[in-house]
């Protein structure tokens, strides 16, 4: 098991994400870079590119198996809305003890912003939609999902940031001859600063297929580091997760889907 979390940790540290400076930012003047707790700030106010690696290496009730998402993701702000759009390239294992690999299913929220009186603090909630545009079987759903996602976070703390994402969707359209899907899913997250841009994470989801009475609660820790410049905050960070408590057959890929469509960070 420690070599499998060493090796989880040697592939995840070129996981790096790109967030343009713009006007936009809330709380900050136009061309300052944000802070090391809005690099991490799922709602925060302004336009962002992100690229994230995320492996896994060691799964409970698949001896010998790991998996890998790599995502894209893009957050518009809007008025009072936030737009987050994510598509996935994945590999995960089957129920023959292969892999197989491909795009999963996109995934979009739009969060209102409410006023918390705190610039501190961050709440948002709204739509979620996931499109079927997994190329194969095993890394996506065939279905269209519809459903809610709510999002906390706390940077009062110049030193612990904390929050969590919670989701719920349900198929209504999409091919037929797949399994129908009702997945509901709660992400906490934190984040505790070291200095110089250093900081130790946790972001691990916990997913719960009410269709089928299954369920996957992975954990996790991982380190990261800010790396500001004059046009963009560079956020890199090396992290792994393994299942420690679940209750899915083998091969059953709506828990490990859901799991990637609703990771926020």
């Amino acid at each position: 098991m420690m070599r499998s979390i060493l090796s989880g940790l040697t592939i995840a540290f070129a996981l790096a994400s790109a967030v343009p400076v713009t006007a936009q930012q809330q709380g900050t003047e136009a061309g300052a870079a944000p802070s090391n707790a809005d690099a991490n700030n799922p709602l925060a106010k302004f336009q962002a590119f992100n690229a994230h690696n995320y492996y896994v290496p060691a799964i409970s009730e698949l001896d010998g198996q790991n998996s890998n998402a790599f995502w894209l993701r893009y957050a518009q702000p809007f008025g009072k809305w936030l737009f987050r759009a994510s598509l996935p390239v994945a590999r995960v294992p089957t129920a023959d003890s292969k892999t197989v690999s491909g795009l999963g299913d996109a995934n979009a929220f739009a969060a209102y912003l409410f006023d918390t009186g705190n610039p501190g603090v961050s709440v948002g909630v709204g739509p979620q939609i996931t499109i079927p545009t997994g190329s194969e079987t095993e890394t996506g759903t065939g279905r269209w999902l519809g459903g809610f996602a709510a999002t906390f976070f706390d940077a009062r703390s110049k030193t612990v940031q904390w929050g969590g994402l919670v989701t719920w969707q349900k198929d209504f359209a999409g091919d037929d001859a797949r399994s129908p899907v009702n997945v509901f899913a709660v992400q906490p997250f934190y984040f505790f600063q070291l200095g110089g841009g250093l900081y130790v994470r946790g972001s691990a989801v916990a997913v719960f297929d009410n269709e089928n009475d299954k369920y996957n609660v992975p954990v996790g820790l991982g380190i990261g580091k800010v790396v500001p410049t004059k046009k963009a905050v560079f956020n890199l960070s090396s992290s792994s997760r393994s299942t420690r408590s679940s209750r899915a057959v083998r091969g059953s890929r709506s828990c490990r889907s859901s799991s990637a469509s609703t990771r926020s960070s």
